[in-house]
């Protein structure tokens, strides 16, 4: 049964840009489909050039009214406009070592390196509710926890073990063979996350040569984005390399696959390369709130190709770059903190070649994308 909903302002979304836009063109996944052997093949073979192409696509039809999606928005918007020392109450000890969930404060990266222009993102994280984590946080957030909850678990009842479902069949497995890797009740770092994008003037959207976010691919399975209307995210197609622009569209979720499923599949599933542009003209004087939520597999999964899947031994998807390295594979938490390590790198600058392109693990080196 729904949570009892407690008072909460509404949330108003901007108008939608009116930019003539290179739009990606993208799959989108009916989920009033799922549920039959007719409509779970129907989806897979759909989904198999979502994941191969694009790397990006929509969900709609997912059994999560948009009234508490823009519930959520409107927790997002008051946990912002708290004072900042008391957001700072809430940064994660060993933030620099890796750990993410609660507050990230903006301003950790130079992405100007001649004005020393650093960056306007600000990161709250809230982990799963299975019992493995504390739960403490800004009394604007404390006071919807339930709520918070409910959103965050049907996320995977709803969109989640569906999407890892039609996978599976895509890839000729059990049906539940990635839902048994990805269960709520066991540790995993997932989180829901209230993401802030502060603007900036003209004069500054010009120095940053038209990007808030260099290319990077997400280190878990899937990454769930609500729709907000501000235009500012770009994928890289991964058949002909070029970039083009993520068109909000209304009912629906926006889904990008990531390092995990890439590892997992030999570099089938395709871990997609994404950025964030200064957004169009119209809306560069809105900030930009996102709520999304990162999937991950359970901790002590190892990411090692999957040798149970016909597709992928029949299409030669049979090592990941670590197996081809002859390098340890590492379990979902060592890659998880390993990247995320790298990722809150502090006071490092747009350009810098020794983070740009550093190690992070024998025999992985990241990357960025202009």
């Amino acid at each position: 049964m729904p949570v009892p909903v407690p008072e909460l302002g509404s949330y108003d979304f901007v108008a939608e840009t009116k930019a003539d836009l290179p739009w990606a063109d993208l799959i989108t996944l009916d989920f009033s489909l799922y549920g039959t052997p007719e409509g779970n093949q129907k989806l897979a073979q759909t989904l198999v050039k979502a994941v191969r192409e694009d790397g990006f696509f929509y969900v709609k039809n997912f059994n999560i009214p948009q009234e508490r999606v823009n519930r959520q928005f409107a927790i997002g918007k008051q946990l912002y406009e708290i004072p900042l020392e008391e957001k700072l109450k809430y940064v994660p000890q060993g933030l620099d070592e890796g750990a993410f969930n609660g507050y990230v404060p903006a301003g950790r990266r130079i992405i100007e390196p001649v004005s020393g222009l650093r960056d306007r993102v600000e990161v709250y994280n809230i982990p799963k509710f299975n019992g493995d984590f504390n739960h403490d946080h800004p009394a604007v957030v404390q006071g919807f926890l339930p709520e918070i909850e409910e959103f965050a678990r049907s996320l995977h009842t709803e969109v989640l073990d569906p999407l890892h479902t039609i996978l599976a069949i895509a890839l000729g497995l059990p049906e539940d063979y990635l839902k048994n890797i990805h269960k709520y009740d066991v540790k995993s770092e997932d989180h829901l996350r209230y993401m802030k994008y502060t603007k900036f003037s003209p004069e500054e959207n010009d120095k940053l040569g038209g990007l808030w976010g260099r290319g990077h691919t997400d280190l878990g399975s899937f990454t769930l984005l609500f729709r907000q209307p501000v235009a500012a995210l770009q994928i890289k197609n991964h058949a002909t390399g070029e970039w083009s622009w993520v068109k909000p569209q209304d009912g629906t979720l926006t889904v990008n696959t990531c390092d995990a499923l890439s590892f997992l599949t030999g570099g089938y599933v395709k871990s997609t390369i994404h950025r964030v542009a200064v957004p169009p003209k119209d809306q560069q004087h809105v900030d930009r709130l996102g709520l999304l939520y990162f999937s991950r597999p359970n901790n002590d999964v190892e990411l090692r190709t999957i040798k149970e899947s016909p597709v992928l031994r029949e299409q030669g998807f049979t090592e990941n770059e670590f197996e081809k390295s002859g390098n340890p594979v590492p379990t979902m938490e060592t890659w998880t903190f390993a990247k995320q390590k790298w990722q809150r790198t502090k006071n490092v600058a747009r350009g810098d070649k020794n983070f740009e392109n550093a190690q992070i693990l024998p025999g992985w080196n990241e990357r960025v994308y202009a």
